[in-house]
């Protein structure tokens, strides 16, 4: 999917964003054998299908980044759980056809003085391509370059459209 002028969608979000955004949930986890599973095992018999995660451990914690295909539902299952988790906005972007993909995403960025904070693949492919998510310093600028520059943005609707 393209997003850019004559799109003809409407990406108004309840989060007062008008770009399709990926969300991220970071879960704050001890640090022991088995949190993990836990966590999946949570989303078992719904819809919710882990479309990205990342692990980062410390001594006495450990922080679970997910991308989910049905955020809003997964939201409610990881509540409902009592787990402390954090919500933030990323960028999910298709890796164009090329050598070094992620290098032509990297300098678009770079050219608009936008910094990539964090980023990690998508485990679902957008028309058979692979999916980085980012998140980054200035979403709005990093959106319009990247659409000016005809990379195609993922929207939570292409994760739960799969």
């Amino acid at each position: 999917m393209s997003v850019g002028q004559g799109s003809g969608t409407d990406f108004s979000t309840m989060r007062g964003r008008n770009w399709p955004c990926l969300r991220q949930f970071t879960v704050f986890l001890e640090n022991r054998v088995g949190q993990l599973l836990d966590v999946v095992r949570r989303f078992e018999g719904s819809q919710v299908r882990v479309v990205a995660l990342s692990i980062h451990e410390a001594t006495e914690c450990a922080f679970l980044r997910l991308v989910l295909s049905h955020p809003e539902q997964g939201r409610e299952i990881l509540e409902r759980a009592g787990l402390a988790l954090i919500e933030t906005d990323l960028i999910g972007v298709e890796l164009p056809e090329s050598p070094q993909p992620l290098l032509r995403v990297c300098t678009a960025l770079l050219q608009a003085e936008v910094n990539i904070q964090q980023t990690y693949p998508l485990l679902a492919r957008s028309n058979g391509r692979p999916v980085v998510a980012l998140k980054v310093d200035n979403p709005d600028v990093a959106m319009e370059t990247l659409a000016s520059k005809g990379f195609s943005i993922v929207s939570e609707q292409d994760l739960s459209d799969e």
